[in-house]
């Protein structure tokens, strides 16, 4: 656990689970040429779509959708105007959703039913969604026909969500994501050595997390699942003693915590606590070791400093640190 003192391209909207496929050569242009600026676009307070829904309609949405990983990155406000904006459309088998080529029109997530995607003049089939998933979106995001068409092989519910606020809700969310997420990391010394590009993925792959005023954040002896960037607030992080847990450190904005299990495969080494409301940018473990090798040296360095560590934790660190000098070497 860090006590480091401070000082998309639309990636995650990429990782999509509508089938990429072949662009053919004698496929209808898209009539749609809007296009979609999300850094000129400051109106915050035009028309929103609103579909009411009933509190048991909204129960099955937020349970179909909690999983889409094109809204983790959204904050409890957006995911509102998600739900708002969602509307039902049921299908009886047979039915075709979306055809290769059209236009898109709107974004689907499944609640119920099994339906098929076929590409090319022979309809091959290529994936099956079964009772759950998303599709549509690619259409949506780059301006392009459809990839594939989407059939319902059972009866079945979806819900939808039209062109315009697909992409206002998710390329905006997601362009403010990564400027706000630039600007925190910036703050952050040990990633300076990060090229512009590396530093945007880092961005792109924050997970936003807010934590009430004494809640705990991470436990000590916990397996670890990601590291914390502090947004805003500030944060204790204690290790448990005979006589009760002790306070080894004070973060703040700018500050990580939550590396060291990470680096050495151990569980967690301290608790964290909010001190205050505070918010952090989350990294998920498979993401650090993806993104964040280039900078193990800082942080190992860092780590020499710890005070709260075991011995055999202090070896590992001195081991890792050595191993990277030789390889700079």
């Amino acid at each position: 656990m860090a006590v480091q003192t401070s000082t998309q391209n639309f990636d995650v909207l990429s990782s999509v689970n509508e089938p990429l496929v072949n662009r053919y050569a004698s496929r209808r242009k898209s009539v749609f040429a809007e296009t979609y600026d999300p850094e000129a676009d400051d109106d915050d307070d035009g028309a929103r779509a609103i579909f009411p829904k009933t509190d048991e309609q909204r129960s099955r949405l937020c349970d179909s959708v909690k999983n889409i990983l094109l809204f983790r990155s959204l904050d409890k406000e957006q995911m509102n105007e998600v739900l708002d904006a969602m509307f039902e459309k049921k299908v009886k088998a047979k039915d075709y959703i979306i055809k290769q080529g059209d236009d898109g029109d709107n974004f689907y997530v499944i609640e119920s039913g099994i339906y098929k995607a076929y590409v090319g003049e022979d309809q091959k089939h290529i994936h099956t969604y079964d009772n759950s998933g998303s599709f549509g979106e690619l259409a949506l995001l780059y301006n392009m026909p459809r990839a594939a068409t989407i059939q319902a092989e059972t009866d079945g519910q979806l819900w939808a969500m039209d062109r315009q606020t697909f992409r206002r809700i998710l390329l905006k969310s997601a362009f403010r994501k990564r400027k706000m997420y630039e600007a925190l990391l910036d703050a952050v010394p040990m990633l300076k050595t990060l090229q512009s590009y590396e530093r945007m993925n880092l961005a792109d792959a924050l997970i936003p997390k807010t934590f009430a005023k004494g809640e705990r954040i991470i436990k000590q002896g916990d397996a670890a699942d990601g590291m914390y960037f502090i947004e805003d607030g500030k944060v204790s992080i204690r290790i448990q003693q005979d006589a009760g847990e002790v306070e080894i450190s004070m973060l703040e904005k700018g500050q990580y915590f939550g590396e060291l299990a990470l680096v050495t495969h151990r569980p967690r080494a301290a608790s964290a606590y909010a001190v205050d409301n505070v918010k952090v940018a989350f990294l998920q473990t498979d993401c650090f070791e993806r993104l964040l090798g280039k900078v193990l040296d800082v942080m190992l360095r860092g780590m020499k400093h710890y005070r709260y560590v075991d011995q055999s934790v202090w070896k590992m660190i001195l081991e890792a640190c050595r191993e990277e000098n030789s390889q700079v070497r």
